[in-house]
């Protein structure tokens, strides 16, 4: 089983993609919470370069909280990281797979949830 929804994009900037992401998961339900800029923070930290990469911490509340709900310490495995990082021919945008991530815990209803918030990431992915 593949752990992320991918699509790359050929031809724009990575700061474009980064806001035509954050407008398609808007338009699904989705706000961000945190963004982690790697290449900064490994120039920073290490010296090292390399091609931008930055994660996106989305989240949307409706279903994190119905989430919630249903398994209390599922917040240790959220927000939903999308992350975007220049690739050869593009940008890449890879949103986890709530379903994957949610398959350590073994509780059908939250597995249903995880369903309905891959079906919103796939849509905002397709969407960008």
């Amino acid at each position: 089983m593949t752990y992320t929804i991918n699509r790359t994009i050929a031809g724009w900037g990575i700061d474009d993609i980064a806001a035509r992401t954050r407008k398609a998961l808007a338009n699904h339900g989705f706000g961000i919470l945190t963004e982690i800029d790697v290449k900064a923070t490994m120039k920073k930290k290490l010296d090292v370069e390399m091609s931008a990469y930055r994660i996106l911490g989305a989240c949307n509340p409706k279903m994190a909280h119905q989430a919630i709900g249903i398994e209390p310490r599922v917040g240790a495995m959220l927000p939903c990281n999308v992350i975007l990082r220049e690739v050869e021919g593009g940008v890449e945008i890879s949103a986890i797979d709530p379903v994957a991530s949610m398959q350590a815990i073994e509780n059908a209803e939250l597995t249903a949830v995880a369903g309905e918030v891959r079906d919103l990431l796939a849509k905002a992915v397709d969407a960008i």
